[in-house]
This record gives C-alpha cells, sequence and structure tokens, in this order.
C-alpha cells in the first residue's frame, strides 16, 4: 500500500490514535515507536489534516498577530548599562 492510498484510508479516530502513539512514544500495545514510525506518523497526521482541516484546526496552528511586530516606524536607540558586581 502506497502513502497516499494509507492517507485515503485515515478518519479522525485513526488521527487521534496516532497522535496519541506520537506523543506517548509506543503504540496502544505499549510497544515503542521507531523514529521512522514516529517520523512517518507525523507526516500521516499534518498531511492528513492539511487536506481535512481548516487551518486554526491544524497541529502546529499559530493564529495571526492582530499587528505585526515592526510596527514602529522610527528607530530606537539601544542604551547599554553597565553593571559590574563587588
Amino acid at each position: 500500500m502506497s502513502f497516499e492510498e494509507l492517507l485515503n484510508n485515515l478518519n479522525p479516530e485513526i488521527i487521534g490514535s496516532l497522535k496519541r502513539a506520537i506523543e506517548l512514544g509506543k503504540w496502544p500495545n505499549g510497544v515503542v515507536l521507531t523514529e521512522e514510525q514516529r517520523k512517518l506518523c507525523v507526516e500521516a497526521v499534518v498531511t492528513w489534516e492539511r487536506g481535512n482541516l481548516p487551518p486554526e484546526a491544524q497541529v502546529g496552528y499559530v493564529p495571526p498577530k492582530d499587528s505585526p511586530c515592526g510596527d514602529k516606524d522610527e528607530a530606537q536607540t539601544l542604551q547599554w548599562i553597565s553593571v559590574t558586581s563587588d
């Protein structure tokens, strides 16, 4: 079965199980995930969510800020403070 075929067979219940396995580092039967299995699970979850969920419901979603970080046009001068220990 190809990766694409596998993705087509996924549903929210399976995705939930994969997420739990990723979080716990083991399958429901207690067998530890290998690094390759963990990577494939993450890829499957992210790919499935991208095609089936709105952006705000996807893993790793960060909402946009109301204003950009650099909303000030004027430059600010930094003033260094000398700290000495006694």
